[in-house]
């Protein structure tokens, strides 16, 4: 099995009303619930839109420092993210269009590099 990363941008999300996004909730909890029952569901969720309350970590400077906000000023955030483990890209492909249309805004897909030996 493989895992893959199925995410979004905040900004991918685009306009849309209050009642459009109660509708989409049960079509995207759906797709979740079909993930658990395939044996392939890792995890799942949604990111507080507000990206000033985000903070980052940086260790480059060869000491640790703590700085609130996003590490780079960017136009684009992460929004949300699945992560799966399936037999095949076939298969990603397949969630990936599943949580595309149940959202209603595109996702896009990557391969997790595969894990070296537990020590």
């Amino acid at each position: 099995m493989t895992e893959y990363l199925i995410y979004f941008n905040q900004q991918w999300v685009g306009d849309h009303t209050e009642e459009w996004f109660r509708g989409r909730g049960p079509l995207a909890r759906a797709v979740i619930d079909d993930l658990h029952a395939a044996g392939q569901y890792v995890f799942a969720g949604g990111l507080v839109e507000e990206v000033e309350e985000a903070f980052s970590a940086d260790a480059t400077s060869g000491t640790l420092s703590f700085t609130d906000g996003p590490f780079t000023e960017s136009k684009e955030w992460l929004g949300g993210l699945t992560i799966v483990d399936v037999p095949d890209e076939e298969t990603a492909r397949m969630w990936a269009g599943r949580i595309a249309e149940a959202c209603g805004w595109p996702q896009e897909v990557r391969r997790f590099k595969p894990r070296g030996p537990s020590v």
